[in-house]
């Protein structure tokens, strides 16, 4: 039997704009004489519908849309679409997360997702009822079994998390010959190692072929990378693949053992550069985050620093120089060399560039709050000032121009604070907000071995908000390199203060670092949506109480 697996990118509620791209993949997959053709983890209302799925009307537009396709895809092949199904269990939530085959007009098989996440951005227990049942679908000779992403992820690693079912073991026990996996399974910097090691395992188990198929696409702060997958039991090391962060299609012959890509396939995990598929995932979550919202063009404050630097380079590469436009607003502290840069780069990339000197608004704040400032000498109000005069300006752009404004802050200003309300992190959408500054020199680095874009200057100076005389991120915060370790250990490994000093590190600096941290979740509360890379980034995946005792732990 021959199976494609049709990783395309769906659209949350974008109910014709799915339904016909489903259509359009089963007729091409037709074309190639498939049996079946397989599609996404709700693929046809797209993933996470979160609390839409409280409005009836969304949910019936779905199961609507179910119907259309049943008599709208070619007849003489099998479609598995991933939807929104009502419960057939008498108590529990309505819902369910479910997947199900279409075949000559009708709805023959339906399974229902078992183990649903409520750990970092996911939180599906909140909606769905899980599946108490598991039966093999019968075809051609097949018994084809469906685990729904997480359904398969029982025996990894999840922190805090143990499921007692088991839907894989479940569905061998019945005897099936395959394993089909449709997920969306968002992208996570080294995720894809850990993908082909639990196909390995499964695989392996039931000698039977493994079949990853995941989404591709961005939702808000969540990308997907697509790279689905084919593992068959005789091979401990060779996996067909198919494109990274593109729509694409992989054909599987069950007699033969051979996979094809319709597309642009892509070679066995680890032969791409880790810090590659990262640019690459950034890039398709600007691309897709503006695409879904409306929005045709970008802009952005262009400081000569290394973060707003790459964040113009990721905007001009998912949208193109015509449609990104970068702002330099000196004030009297900005040096000559960061607008030497910043000009520089605006030349390179071949984008819009424009000066707007903040000097003359400055001044009249400082005029203006004069007296109730009452003489007192310049500390971080009139740093602060500075940030929220650019802030205005850019956002001023935005309205008038419908352009969507991208902040350029990183991982580590957000956890410690060094940012500004209403000034720097205002935007729509923060590329590199799950970056540590380490992460972003190493990004830029890598760009540069590639293709020399970013000045040499911009990387080798010392970081430097420029809000006063002879400034330096230092002056404020640990050096970078050991703040970001520390940060590591507790943001990503949820170490407390008094393990990561056990590791080695000066207790007073961590203390110093995790009350900051604390001390700024009213800012990150307030930041916009941060395109996540990691395995815990700021928003969504992280949920902490603003008001809180900072302590130690």
């Amino acid at each position: 039997m021959r199976i494609a697996l049709a990783q395309i990118n769906s659209v949350i509620g974008g109910f014709a704009i799915n339904r016909e791209k489903i259509i359009a993949y089963s007729r091409r997959a037709a074309a190639y004489a498939v049996d079946m053709v397989l599609f996404p983890e709700m693929a046809v209302c797209g993933y996470p519908p979160m609390d839409l799925v409280d409005q009836d009307s969304f949910v019936e537009t779905n199961l609507q849309t179910v119907h259309q396709l049943q008599h709208s895809l070619p007849v003489d092949i099998a479609v598995g679409i991933g939807f929104v199904g009502r419960s057939p269990y008498h108590s529990g939530k309505y819902l369910v997360n479910e997947y199900g085959i279409l075949y000559q007009g009708e709805l023959v098989f339906r399974q229902i997702k078992t183990l649903l996440p409520t750990y970092d951005v996911f939180d599906e227990a909140r909606n769905f009822e899980p599946a108490q049942e598991w039966l093999p679908f019968k075809y051609k000779g097949e018994r084809i079994g469906f685990a729904i992403c997480e359904d398969v992820w029982r025996d990894t690693d999840i922190p805090g998390t143990t499921y007692k079912t088991d839907p894989v073991q479940n569905l061998l026990d019945k005897g099936i010959t395959i394993l089909c996996v449709p997920s969306a399974s968002p992208f996570v910097a080294g995720k894809l190692g850990i993908r082909h090691n639990l196909a390995a395992r499964v695989s392996g188990r039931g000698h039977i072929p493994f079949l990853y198929l995941n989404a591709v696409g961005a939702n808000d702060s969540i990308i997907f990378d697509g790279r689905s997958f084919v593992k068959a039991p005789d091979d401990n090391s060779e996996v067909f693949q198919a494109a990274a962060f593109a729509e694409d299609m992989l054909t599987f012959d069950t007699a033969t053992g051979i996979a094809v890509c319709a597309g642009p396939s892509v070679a066995p995990s680890g032969s791409q550069h880790e810090l590659d598929t990262i640019e690459e995932a950034l890039v398709l979550g600007i691309r897709d985050y503006m695409g879904k919202c409306g929005f045709t063009r970008a802009h952005l404050g262009l400081s000569g620093g290394i973060d707003s630097a790459l964040v113009a380079y990721l905007a001009v590469k998912a949208l193109g120089p015509q449609k990104v436009s970068c702002f330099s607003m000196p004030s009297r502290f900005s040096s000559q060399g960061s607008k030497d840069d910043a000009a520089a780069l605006a030349r390179t990339l071949g984008c819009r560039y424009e000066t707007l000197s903040i000097e003359p608004a400055f001044i009249s704040f400082l005029s203006t709050l004069d007296k109730v400032f009452e003489s007192l000498p310049f500390d971080s109000t009139e740093e602060n000032l500075q940030a929220r005069v650019r802030g205005t300006l850019l956002m001023a752009y935005a309205n008038k121009f419908n352009s969507m404004l991208l902040t350029t802050g990183n991982k580590s200003e957000l956890a410690m604070g060094y940012c500004t309300l209403y000034g720097d992190m205002c935007g729509a959408l923060a590329p590199i907000g799950d970056l540590l500054k380490t992460e972003v020199f190493a990004l830029c680095r890598r760009i540069n071995e590639k293709s020399p874009v970013i000045p040499q200057a911009i990387i080798d100076k010392a970081p430097s908000a420029e809000l006063r005389p002879n400034q330096t991120d230092q002056d404020s915060l640990p050096p970078y390199e050991l703040l970001d370790e520390i940060l590591k250990y507790y943001l990503l490994d949820n170490l407390s203060a008094a393990e990561i000093i056990a590791l080695g590190f000066e207790p007073v600096m961590v203390k110093h670092v995790v009350h900051s941290v604390a001390a700024s979740e009213f800012k990150r509360r307030q930041a916009p949506p941060v395109l996540k890379i990691s395995k815990r980034a700021f928003g969504m995946g992280r949920r902490m109480p603003i008001a809180r005792t900072t302590y130690e732990h």
